[in-house]
């Protein structure tokens, strides 16, 4: 497996950074898992997970694809910081007229080792951006309401935990926070109607910029 892969244009190399950037505020410490085989690169995040503000609820993936200049063979965990320095120096192509990105050592997350489905998904309806939108700032705004600012540990990771488990009433398959990762991670245009499918116990949003994944709400 390589440690590099090679970008066609500056407009990718930009909206790439954009959907980095995204992640990065939801998750400052986030892990981006990037993978490769063929011409399409697949760049996995996750916004919220067990274990990072909560050791219980729900993990849910962002998922935004681009394409590659040449064929790429990559499957690397890494710092979400560390990609974002190496974009930012493709200002200018090198030598070669490559925008070539060379990736650090692949590391640990807790997260990266969770498989959705790849195939058998099957078609489930739509939900309207305004929905979505509306729900993570619901969400949002139900984590400041209830989490007391004294405290921390088990209890704030639990209280989150609930919260951004629960299934939204339009759906309640779908985890609040499908929502939050699809808003906060731009994925949503105005009023556009979001593909839902669903696969062995999985949801997935489908938006024009981006894909959600998650396990089935379990509770309401």
């Amino acid at each position: 497996m390589k440690n590099t892969f090679v970008l066609p244009d500056s407009e990718t190399v930009a909206d790439l950074q954009a959907y980095l950037q995204r992640a990065r505020r939801l998750d400052p410490e986030g892990m981006v898992r990037l993978r490769a085989f063929g011409p399409i690169l697949a760049a996995y995040v996750a916004p919220i997970f067990a274990g990072s503000l909560m050791d219980s609820g729900p993990t849910v993936l962002g998922l935004r694809t681009c394409n590659l200049a040449e064929p790429g063979e990559v499957d690397s965990v890494v710092p979400i910081a560390a990609v974002l320095d190496r974009l930012a120096r493709l200002a200018e192509p090198n030598e070669d007229g490559k925008l070539l990105v060379t990736l650090p050592p692949t590391e640990r997350a807790s997260w990266a080792g969770i498989a959705p489905p790849r195939t058998g998904w099957e078609s489930d309806g739509t939900i309207n951006e305004q929905v979505l939108t509306q729900l993570a700032k619901d969400g949002i705004q139900e984590v400041k309401n209830t989490l007391p600012e004294s405290v921390g540990g088990p209890i704030a990771a639990r209280i989150r935990g609930e919260i951004w488990g629960k299934g939204i009433p339009q759906d309640p398959r779908i985890p609040t926070a499908a929502a939050f990762a699809a808003a906060g991670l731009g994925f949503l245009t105005e009023n556009e109607e979001v593909q839902v499918f669903n696969a062995e116990g999985w949801i997935r949003l489908s938006a024009d910029h981006g894909h959600v994944l998650a396990k089935m709400a379990r509770h309401l």
